[in-house]
């Protein structure tokens, strides 16, 4: 039960080279997300943003927050692929991130408007890129080498990801 509140779309499956109807299917993931996300908080009362969507796990609202968080840092990464060889990229303490003030307490929507704006710039770049664009690289410490190919089906993974924890959640509450 643990792995299924964890990893509701279970695990993220690297993937290989693209090809390019793939790409466009996880542009599009990615082009909604927001949406997504926002018609999985929508009508929730600040108790609910509060409720965390498993045991020893982030609440509602850390998730909203998380995401724009997670996904500015991504959207640095592509760029950063693009414009320079192999960058060796900064990670970043996300957890710690999710336990600042305004990750536990501000309004959603300030997320969900900082989310949307992101993807809409984000999706404008991916789809102006070619597949040699999609094959550039950088280095993360961790990972290694990491394809923009490798990005682009880990971030839209990741919307659907935390989004699910808010709908597996709304659904176990009856909310």
């Amino acid at each position: 039960m643990t792995e299924e509140l964890r990893f509701p779309t279970g695990r993220f499956e690297a993937t290989g080279e693209l090809f390019d109807g793939e790409r466009q299917r996880l542009i599009d993931v990615i082009a909604a997300a927001p949406a997504e996300l926002r018609r999985a908080i929508s009508g929730l009362t600040d108790a609910q943003l509060d409720t965390p969507y498993r045991p020893e796990g982030w609440t509602v609202r850390q998730v909203v927050h998380h995401l724009p968080d997670s996904h500015l840092n991504g959207y640095t990464r592509f760029r950063l692929a693009l414009t320079e060889e192999e960058p060796v990229i900064r990670t970043y303490e996300e957890a710690r991130w999710a336990e600042l003030p305004d990750a536990r307490t501000a309004p959603a929507e300030m997320s969900l408007a900082l989310l949307e704006a992101l993807h809409l710039r984000w999706v404008a770049l991916l789809e102006s890129l070619g597949p040699p664009d999609f094959a550039r690289t950088f280095r993360h410490p961790e990972w290694g080498l990491v394809s923009l190919d490798f990005g682009l089906a880990l971030y839209a993974w990741h919307g659907r990801h935390h989004t699910a924890h808010v709908t597996r959640l709304r659904d176990r509450m009856g909310w």
